[in-house]
Order: structure tokens, then C-alpha cells, then sequence
């Protein structure tokens, strides 16, 4: 079985990249380049996972791809990496499915009231199963690149605010709230009365303590690897939204300059680790809900039952949502007998 990843581990997996920079340049060896952006900082759980990966993968290689990880937005933010995919000015990302939903309005199937307050395995058999590949098949299409495989969790989306506290959907009412992008996401600060923002997440500090907005969707563990306290963040109301998950994806103009054992390697590694990247997600998303709390942040959690009222709500407004988000009738079908139980 292997072992948790930790903040040390990532560290590790870091210094091994560049020990094995090392070694390609004392043997003169002409790797292939692989960078990758991500717009989280390098503590984040996401950017630990793809750092094990990628170190990994060099590993794996002989050296042969040389991986380049890019932190916290020092390429590209998220909601930009599909145009820098498409240009060939990055070999790799990870975006979260909510931040390419304006190219594939199908990802943003896991907003459908039928995943909202549900287990995250509701999630996992989605997006693992027939409503994943269809997402997948449209992302290749149209950004020109291969899913290396199943989705990389981040954890389950709840709102944070500076000044009000939340212990009910309706003290959302009137307040401006952010979004990290996607229609889905948008409708549903909407029904809940809230007024919604689009700003990509390396502007969220600033724009917080500023007060830009009152509150944003996100979970513990981007709120915490950003120290948003610092920035005002006083309350949480977990009502476990849905599940975020990152896409990874690499360009097909790299994948054509892999052998196929090259590819092989690079898709098995990648499903060896799936299942330690999601469970080391989950226990980072408990540790910062203890950090945060540390920190002074005050938590709501709904019952079961109010959870129940608010699905059942939302899901007698589910066209809005359907025509906001663009969603086709098959992913709509799809999706919502993944997550009854009925596919």
C-alpha cells in the first residue's frame, strides 16, 4: 500500500525533480519539457498531488520528460489555462472543472441539485463513470488534449464570509458572493439570494480585504493554504454544495512525441496514485477545518434534514439551472441517474 503524502513528502518530490535536472544536464540528454501551471500556492493539497506525480513520472522516465511545475498562478490562473493548452504555451494543467465550463458546459454537472449535501462517492461514481467521459471525450475535443484519467479532489465547496454569519442558506440573502467560476456555481448563489462575482483565485486576498465582496465559495483547504483569515474570513456554513475535482490534462501535441511505453507509464502512474491523491485530499480538508478553527473561524454545519429541503428546493427550479449552465440533455440524464442510484 503507499503511503500518505505529506507537506514533507511534497518537499521530497521537489528536490527529486531538480536532482534529476541534475542528472539529465550532467548526461547531456535532450528531455522533453513538460510544464505545468496551477494557480494554487505549492502547499495546496492539488499541488502537492501533481508534484508527486510529476516526480514520478521523471523518475519513471529515465529522465526522459522533464517536468516544470508552476505555482500559484505564476503562468497562468486556472480560468486562462485553456487558451495557453491550445497555444502550446504550457504542456499540462489541472483545472478545476467549475473554470472551463464557458469551453465544456457539461462540467458543470456536479452543480445539478442531485449531488448538493450528498457523500462524495456520490461524486466518485459520476465522475469516474458514463457522465465523466462524456466531459472527458468534449474536453479532448475541444482543447486538443488527453485526460490522463480519473479526477484529482479537492474536497467539498462551502461559503465563507468576513462580516455575517451564516447559519442558514437565507443570511446569504443580499450578499455579494464570489464565484470561482461556471454558470452552475452562479445559480445557485442566486437561489440562495446571493449576488454572484466571478474572480479568479489569486485576486481573491486582495480583493476580500478590500471588500470586493462579503463572501465566496470555496473549501477548507484552498481557504487555509491561503490564510484567508488574514483577510478577514470570520465564518463558514458547510453545506457541502458539491464536490470540487481538477481535471488533469495533458496537451496532444506532447502526447505525440511519447513512445507508447512513455504514455503507458504516465496513464498507470497515474491510476496507481488516484486513490492516495483523493484520500490525502480528504484528510487535508480536515486539517484545515482545524486550522481555520484555530484561527478564529466559526462553523455551521446544516442537519440532514435542512440539507434535504434545500436539494428538494432547488431541484423544483432545476431548468433554471439547466438553461444558466447550458447543460445538455444527456449529461442531465446521465448525471442524475449516477447520483439516484439508477444507471
Amino acid at each position: 500500500m503507499q503511503a500518505r503524502i505529506t507537506r514533507r513528502a511534497f518537499g521530497a518530490s521537489a528536490a527529486a525533480l531538480g536532482s534529476f535536472a541534475i542528472l539529465r544536464h550532467a548526461r547531456g540528454e535532450d528531455a522533453l519539457k513538460l510544464r505545468c501551471s496551477l494557480d494554487t500556492a505549492p502547499s495546496h493539497i492539488r499541488n502537492v498531488s501533481i508534484a508527486d506525480y510529476l516526480g514520478k513520472v521523471e523518475k519513471a522516465s529515465g529522465g526522459k520528460i522533464a517536468p516544470e511545475l508552476f505555482h500559484a498562478g505564476q503562468l497562468f490562473a486556472d480560468l486562462n489555462v485553456a487558451k495557453a493548452l491550445l497555444q502550446g504555451q504550457i504542456e499540462m494543467a489541472c483545472p478545476g472543472t467549475w473554470t472551463q465550463t464557458g469551453i465544456v458546459p457539461d462540467g458543470d454537472f456536479c452543480q445539478l441539485p442531485a449531488f448538493y449535501g450528498r457523500p462524495m462517492a456520490t461524486t466518485h461514481a459520476a465522475t469516474d463513470g458514463k457522465p465523466g467521459a462524456l466531459v472527458n471525450k468534449q474536453i479532448e475535443t475541444k482543447l486538443k488534449v488527453r485526460v490522463l484519467g480519473p479526477w484529482v479532489d479537492l474536497g467539498f465547496q462551502n461559503w465563507y464570509t468576513t462580516k455575517k454569519a451564516i447559519n442558514t442558506a437565507e443570511d446569504l440573502k443580499g450578499l455579494k458572493i464570489r464565484s470561482p467560476g461556471g454558470a452552475g456555481i452562479s445559480w445557485r448563489i442566486s437561489f440562495f439570494g446571493g449576488i454572484p462575482n466571478t474572480t479568479a483565485w489569486p485576486n481573491v486576498p486582495l480583493a476580500l480585504s478590500q471588500g470586493t465582496f462579503d463572501g465566496f465559495v470555496s473549501t477548507n483547504e484552498s481557504v487555509a493554504t491561503a490564510k484567508l483569515w488574514e483577510a478577514g474570513v470570520k465564518y463558514s456554513y458547510q453545506d457541502h454544495q458539491y464536490v470540487g475535482q481538477y481535471m488533469p490534462l495533458i496537451t496532444e501535441a506532447f502526447w505525440a512525441k511519447l513512445t507508447p511505453d512513455l504514455q503507458k507509464m504516465m496513464l498507470d502512474l497515474w491510476a496507481q496514485n488516484i486513490p492516495v491523491y483523493r484520500a490525502n485530499a480528504l484528510a487535508s480538508q480536515e486539517r484545515a477545518r482545524k486550522l481555520l478553527a484555530d484561527n478564529g473561524v466559526q462553523f455551521s454545519d446544516p442537519s440532514e434534514a435542512t440539507l434535504d429541503a434545500a436539494r428538494k428546493a432547488m431541484q423544483a427550479d432545476v431548468a433554471a439551472l439547466i438553461s444558466a449552465a447550458k447543460l445538455s440533455p444527456e449529461i442531465v440524464k446521465l448525471a442524475e441517474a449516477s447520483a439516484n442510484g439508477t444507471s
